[in-house]
Order: C-alpha cells, then structure tokens, then sequence
C-alpha cells in the first residue's frame, strides 16, 4: 500500500486530495454540525489547535498505514467534505472500510457519492482491495442513499456497531463488490 495520499479526479469536476493545515475553514463549520464530530476525531468546540492536531492524524493515518483520508474538493476549489479508505484491517479482514462526511452547506450537490465513487474505483482498481465496507445508522436516509447509488449493497443490521455519544448505535453494513 502507498504511504501517500493521491489526487484522485472525481466525477462532475470534485477532485479528492490530501488535507493540509490550510483546511481549517471546513473543520470550522463542521464543528457546529451537530453529528460528524460524535462520529470523527473533527474537533468540537473548534479551535485552530485542534484543526491542526485534526490535520497532523490524518497524515500520520497514511503514514503508518493505516488509511487514507481525503477532502473532497470541489470544482471552484472550495473543500466542502472528506472521504477515507481505512486499510489497517484488511490482512485480517480482507476488507477495507470506508466512510464520508460533508459539511451542511455543500450537502445535496452530489459531494458524498463523487467522493465515494472516485475513492471506491480506486480502491478496487489500484490498490486491488477485495472488498469495502461502510456502516450507516439507520435514520441517515441521506448516506444510505449515498452508499446504494455507488453501488454498495446493504447486507445486514450489525447491532451495537459504534458508540456515538456514549451509546452503542446499530449500524447498517454496506459492501462491495
């Protein structure tokens, strides 16, 4: 597996590339949001240090080899979003993870299923991963439908998959191919 973050050109002019300390406006505004930070290390309440510390993992994700986490950046170069390829289970599992979030004022412009699109034809074509998994609470109808029109099939209720605010949540479990 690389141990660098590519630029991956993405459908309707998104492109994926790595994050850089210069990315401190999204992490900003999803702070506020009410749900990514429960479910990401993004930093809440927001502050510049811990944007910079947010940045400094996600390089030290790709560098150990553990994933690859990309902001998905839109065709006026504004970075409205992020996208990983979690990789430090798959010897074990034969499956890699992966997992998307946009920030509120981008949603409903097809940001999550380019990015979901370009990471997953990358991770099937390149680097060969024989399956991707991605887990979703139930009542997120707008990532469910992200993860069915990429192609994802949704295989089961995995009970207690993730704590999210202290409380274990049920996730479903998409997969592909």
């Amino acid at each position: 597996m690389p141990r660098v973050v590519p630029e991956i050109v993405a459908e309707n002019g998104f492109r994926l590339r790595g994050w850089e300390l210069t990315d401190r406006g999204l992490l900003r505004e999803v702070a506020t949001d009410p749900y990514i930070p429960l479910i990401t290390t993004v930093p809440a309440p927001y502050s510049e240090e811990g944007a910079d510390a947010f940045v400094r993992r996600q390089w030290m994700r790709t560098e150990i080899g553990t994933g690859y986490p990309f902001v998905i950046e839109a065709p006026d170069g504004e970075a409205v979003g992020n996208v990983g390829l979690w990789v430090g289970e798959l010897p074990l599992r034969g499956a890699a993870t992966a997992g998307y979030w946009v920030a509120g004022g981008a949603r409903g412009r097809g940001v999550a299923l380019a990015g979901l699109n370009a990471v997953t034809a990358w991770a099937l074509g390149e680097l060969a991963v024989p399956r991707i998994e991605l887990y979703v609470e139930p009542w997120n109808t707008g990532s469910l439908r992200t993860a069915e029109r990429a192609g994802y099939r949704r295989e089961t209720l995995v009970s207690a998959h993730q704590v999210v605010a202290g409380e274990p949540r049920d996730m479903w479990r998409f997969a592909r191919p």
